[in-house]
């Protein structure tokens, strides 16, 4: 089947636009779209609900490390969180009100899973290819937002002996609830963001927890609280306490994007923290174990206040290398220690790197873009637009993160992208793709001003460097200078087929 003109029936409704995933960004984009007057679009979702990763990840103990004040929607604040750093739970919740409120909720159609995005270029339009259940459906639009967001694929190494492990073993995005930890001997591997907020939760409950840390990670003291119910009824009677709470911890977080930008700021934080270990940690092994060996900010900050309390209990066996393999119910580390065990938790992350929307969606060559990033990572203009990808826009795309609220991020971008569909439809524009030179520029600039950032000269390898040590994730300025590129679509920027007596004319 050809891919750079896949069939389009006749008389099948063709729609404004697609928003693929339901998740923070996809209702974002649905929201900004109906508030700017959009009404012919459809939104697809894989799962039977909202919520995209707070929807997937349920392990104990699950929680955002930005205050709830700035994770939620500048236009829907919220006074009924929990803490000042809210649950999976009560995130979700939220991500669901919302969608109810306004008026999302029935445009979704759930159930609903991308299988193939392709651009027709005789007739203008993408072709979308979808499984809903067994049953094969097409959807055709003028312009699609990729709202799958970064962080979708679990990942798990491939390790000698995996498949010879008889105990219980899953990935902390898809935690097993129906198996009882009690008196199990529990090997965790990974000590990142979500062990540090899992291993806290499992540690009382288990026989023995074997931890398996690669690399030690930054983790700092969190300033969590309480609201209760009397704080958060004063917060829904006067919102100006929730702007000028939100304002406070944006300017906060601003302070730790100059510091990662500049990493020499950082030094009097990571000489506190250390300082603080040896009142956090008493045993002098377990707190050199512990004590981490790059720059602070260069691998994702993590925050908790139960993570080294737990490493003390008896129960526990910190191993400071990773795992190998496995033989049958032992796991073995790097450093050749064996331990019996009854479960593997795998707390390694997501597939960053290479995006998993890649795999779905064809340029104008007919080149599916997971091919093309097969060797490399991807790259886009601004995190949105990618090169011979025509009609589209993906949200929290390449080298747009910044130290702050996804939410946030999103937002700034989906202003970007309805600027950009507004200007499509409201000029007739059959076809809008971004500029090769604008997009080498751009990202000939990003690149070289990451070399000083923490992420590239802070001594570690993170997610954010692909196997060739390019950073394919972090922006390297502040958001604030994010948000004003973003504030307005230059059509300058694209190469754009206008649509004239209908007949395509390039301008």
């Amino acid at each position: 089947m050809s891919t750079t003109n896949p069939r389009v029936k006749s008389k099948e409704h063709v729609y404004d636009s697609l928003i693929v995933g339901a998740g923070i960004s996809g209702l974002c984009a649905a929201i900004k779209m109906k508030k700017n007057g959009y009404t012919d679009f459809k939104i697809i979702e894989k799962a039977e609900r909202v919520g995209g990763t707070w929807r997937d990840n349920t392990y104990p103990g699950c929680g955002c490390d930005v205050p709830s004040s700035l994770y939620s929607f500048s236009f829907a604040p919220s006074s009924k969180w929990s803490h000042l750093f809210a649950r999976q739970p009560e995130i979700l919740s939220y991500l669901e009100e919302v969608g109810k409120d306004y008026g999302i909720s029935e445009l979704i159609d759930f159930g609903t899973e991308l299988e193939n995005a392709q651009w027709n270029e005789e007739e203008g339009l993408w072709v979308i290819d979808t499984l809903v259940g067994e049953r094969r459906e097409i959807t055709y639009a003028r312009t699609v937002v990729f709202a799958t967001g970064p962080i979708t694929e679990p990942q798990i190494p491939a390790l000698p002996g995996l498949e010879t492990f008889e105990g219980e073993m899953f990935h902390s995005a898809n935690w097993n609830h129906e198996y009882d930890l009690t008196n199990k001997r529990v090997a965790v591997i990974g000590t990142g963001a979500s062990a540090i907020q899992f291993v806290p939760q499992i540690q009382p409950k288990v026989k023995k927890l074997h931890v398996f840390q690669r690399t030690a990670p930054w983790v700092l003291p969190k300033p969590d609280l309480d609201l209760g119910d009397a704080s958060k009824k004063v917060i829904g009677r006067f919102p100006a306490i929730q702007r000028t709470w939100r304002k406070s911890v944006a300017q906060t977080l601003n302070v730790i994007n100059f510091g990662l930008r500049n990493p020499a700021a950082l030094k009097p934080v990571s000489n506190a923290a250390k300082q603080l270990l040896r009142v956090q940690i008493k045993d002098k092994e377990l707190r050199k174990a512990v004590t981490p060996n790059f720059t602070l900010g260069c691998k994702r900050i993590l925050f908790s206040n139960n993570y080294y309390p737990a490493l003390q209990a008896d129960n526990v066996n910190l191993i400071p290398h990773g795992l190998v393999g496995v033989e049958g119910n032992s796991v073995i580390g790097a450093n050749g220690e064996r331990h019996e065990v009854d479960a593997i938790i795998w707390g390694t992350g997501f597939e960053v790197s290479h995006p998993p929307i890649g795999r779905k969606v064809f340029n104008t060559k007919g080149q599916r873009l997971s091919d093309l990033w097969k060797d490399s990572s991807p790259e886009a203009y601004l995190g949105t637009a990618l090169k011979d990808v025509p009609n589209a826009f993906l949200v929290l795309g390449p080298n747009v993160l910044v130290y702050d609220s996804f939410i946030r991020l999103a937002e700034a971008q989906l202003d970007y992208i309805i600027d950009g569909l507004k200007k499509i439809k409201r000029e007739g524009l059959r076809r809008v793709v971004i500029k090769p030179s604008v997009l080498q520029k751009h990202n000939e600039r990003v690149q070289e001003n990451l070399k000083s950032t923490v992420f590239n000269s802070g001594g570690c390898q993170s997610y954010y460097l692909d196997q060739n040590g390019r950073n394919f994730a972090a922006w390297p300025w502040s958001l604030r200078v994010l948000q004003r590129r973003l504030r307005s679509f230059n059509l300058a920027d694209y190469e754009v087929i206008r649509k004239v007596n209908s007949k395509q004319d390039a301008a």
